[in-house]
């Protein structure tokens, strides 16, 4: 590994657990207040798995982030890849501190319905760029499409 390659994965790691960590901040004081008196559905997981999963998914969000910078050739294809992996990272930045920090489930609806869209168009990009980047994103997707399920169950228990 080139000087170079190893410096890409270091920044890649970095911006995506930055982003995990900034999440955590907003989520963290809220799940034993706010979100501890919110109705769930009955297929939520225990509060202690959502770290756990998240933690291992931005990693390979990192490392898909690093083989497409690092990896594959300087095309469109792989320009599209990178913007719309940048455009998921903004959005999911944008869902913790929408649904925990201002206490807006519905909201944060829209914004997770955006992210899968999102995090599957990243996923089409890279598979004709840097298929194995595409593979490690597809475990993300899945676990977004199940917190989606959870965000509207939330939505729909806790409704006015």
């Amino acid at each position: 590994m080139t000087a170079t390659s190893f410096f890409r994965l270091i920044a890649s790691l970095a911006l995506c657990l930055g982003i995990a960590t900034l999440s955590a901040r907003v989520t963290y004081p809220q799940i034993p207040t706010w979100y501890a008196s919110l109705l769930k559905p009955w297929w939520t997981p225990p509060n202690w798995a959502f770290p756990l999963v998240w933690t291992v998914l931005y990693m390979m969000m990192a490392v898909s982030l690093w083989l497409l910078w690092d990896r594959a050739a300087d095309t469109a294809g792989r320009r599209s890849a990178l913007t719309f992996f940048f455009l998921q990272l903004v959005l999911n930045a944008a869902w913790s501190p929408v649904f925990f920090g201002l206490h807006r489930p519905a909201a944060a609806l829209a914004i997770i319905v955006l992210l899968v869209a999102t995090i599957a168009a990243t996923i089409l990009a890279a598979w004709h760029t840097q298929r194995m980047a595409a593979w490690l994103l597809v475990p993300y997707l899945a676990w977004v499409l199940y917190a989606t399920s959870l965000n509207l169950g939330i939505v729909a228990l806790n409704s006015p």
